[in-house]
């Protein structure tokens, strides 16, 4: 309490700033939260608060029961990833940032294996995106759930990260690689 008088103090007498009691505090750098950030370590790192809203709206974003088109899922998600990575992308979490992008390239599988709803159509659009025929149709008429689906052999031959990318996903590994290691 000693230390927080004399910077309320300083700050008010020599500095002539306003100090907001109610708002500040003084504390270790590890133990503090500014902006969605903290520090861990001598890394700057975002918060869980701030990750977990991330998890959510990517999940919200990408929800099997949100009936808009492909395209348009699309460029919401690209929309808020961009305005995500350009806050935060300073952070240090590469490795996490790799799991949430292949965790969300599996949700967006899982919502195309739903949109395409019949065997049939399952069957042609996988052939179409180049996986063998016996394994898409072996796939297709399987009764397991659209997330196992996802996760598949059939379902990763045909719909790639190659794929993807030209569908015009952007990708937050890639992001946070052109942030941290300009060209």
């Amino acid at each position: 309490m000693i230390m927080l008088s004399s910077i309320t103090r300083f700050l008010s007498k020599r500095l002539k700033l306003p100090v907001n009691q109610e708002k500040s505090k003084v504390v270790k750098a590890h133990e503090t939260e500014f902006l969605g950030f903290t520090f861990r370590g001598n890394k700057l790192q975002w918060t869980e608060s701030a990750f977990q809203e991330l998890r959510y709206n990517l999940k919200r974003l990408s929800s099997r029961s949100w009936g808009v088109s492909f395209e348009h899922r699309i460029s919401k998600l690209n929309q808020y990833i961009r305005g995500w990575m350009n806050y935060f992308g300073i952070a240090q979490g590469y490795q996490v940032l790799t799991e949430v992008d292949s965790w969300l390239r599996r949700r967006l599988r899982c919502c195309l294996w739903k949109q395409w709803r019949y065997a049939r159509t399952k069957v042609r659009e996988l052939a179409k995106l180049g996986t063998d025929v016996k394994l898409a149709i072996r796939h297709a008429m399987s009764r397991k759930s659209y997330w196992r689906l996802s996760k598949t052999l059939a379902t990763h031959s045909g719909l790639t990260n190659e794929w993807f990318e030209q569908q015009g996903l952007c990708s937050m590994k890639s992001i946070w690689i052109q942030i941290h290691y300009p060209t």
